[in-house]
């Protein structure tokens, strides 16, 4: 499970800093790709192959299921920490991030997020107030 936020820069060469409370989990290779908002999704191989094994059982003759699926799997890149636990990120999907210094990296339960700073901190600050606001359970009986 991946919890907190933590706000590591880009280098130079587009590696990032894993936060070291995940570097264990992730050693072993990390997927990333294309998230929703404009942020990138980070998931561990074993996540991402649950994934994929629950969209190739969806139809594919639904063309949102194809849409998304095309857009998810072309931009994934697969990688391994090196050593001191960084990763590099493509640059195409630095650019579908905005990302060029300030990170913030979010655990976001079976997944990382990667977010531009002030992104995030827009989104964020639209979302906290709703979030308090909440009067409705959003997963009925749990929460």
């Amino acid at each position: 499970m991946f919890l907190g936020t933590h706000q590591p820069r880009l280098d130079d060469k587009g590696r990032l800093f894993l936060p070291a409370k995940y570097r264990e989990e992730l050693a072993e290779g990390l997927v990333i790709t294309k998230g929703q908002e404009r942020c990138l999704y980070v998931f561990p191989v074993g996540e991402f192959q649950r994934i994929t094994e629950a969209l190739s059982t969806a139809p594919v003759t639904a063309k949102a299921v194809r849409d998304y699926s095309r857009v998810f799997f072309a931009s994934a890149s697969d990688e391994t920490p090196d050593k001191q636990g960084r990763i590099t990120i493509p640059q195409a999907l630095r650019a579908y991030a905005g990302l060029e210094r300030d990170c913030v990296v979010i655990g976001a339960n079976t997944r990382l997020e990667i977010w531009e700073q002030r992104a995030w901190d827009t989104y964020l600050a639209d979302q906290e107030q709703a979030f308090a606001d909440l009067s409705e359970e959003v997963l009925p009986g749990i929460l």
